[in-house]
């Protein structure tokens, strides 16, 4: 009997260590897999936009004398093309992020190839990669589609 009570004591005892361990593990896996603080706000340049291998723009290529660039609030996204500008509000949650229905200028301009793609792949952005905390690349729903972003000096 005294052997039995033994035995389920330091069965309870390895019980509690086990438990004790692993739910210390899955807060730190938890801790791991959560996205790190990133502050999305500021001005980016706008380096690329792709909708596929044969359909996309790069800004400095198609208006060199133009600076483009979009810029994110805590809230708002603008971009800002060589002619007009498109503006609306975005949701992030981790690497998740929306670009919400918004508005644009309509002036008229001898090249809107900028505006014309960011039309087409704004409303596909579902997710976002930080690199290095300079580089970003918005994710559409297909895998080539995407808008890749450089952080400004100074910003």
């Amino acid at each position: 009997m005294k052997a039995l009570r033994i035995t389920l004591a330091a069965a309870a005892a390895a019980l509690m260590v086990l438990a004790s361990c692993s739910g210390k593990a899955a807060k730190e896996i938890v801790e791991e897999k959560a996205a790190p603080e990133f502050a999305l706000a500021g001005q980016w340049r706008l380096e690329n936009i792709v909708v596929s291998d044969s359909d996309y723009v790069r800004p400095s290529e198609s208006a060199p004398e133009e600076e483009q660039y979009v810029v994110f609030t805590d809230s708002t996204y603008s971009f800002h093309t060589n002619c007009n500008t498109i503006f609306g509000g975005y949701t992030i949650s981790g690497d998740s992020i929306r670009l919400g229905d918004g508005g644009m200028t309509r002036m008229a301009c001898p090249d809107t190839s900028t505006e014309d793609i960011l039309v087409r792949v704004i409303p596909d952005i579902r997710s976002l990669e930080v690199q290095n905390d300079s580089v970003i690349r918005l994710n559409g729903t297909t895998p080539a589609e995407c808008i890749l972003l450089v952080k400004q000096p100074g910003e």
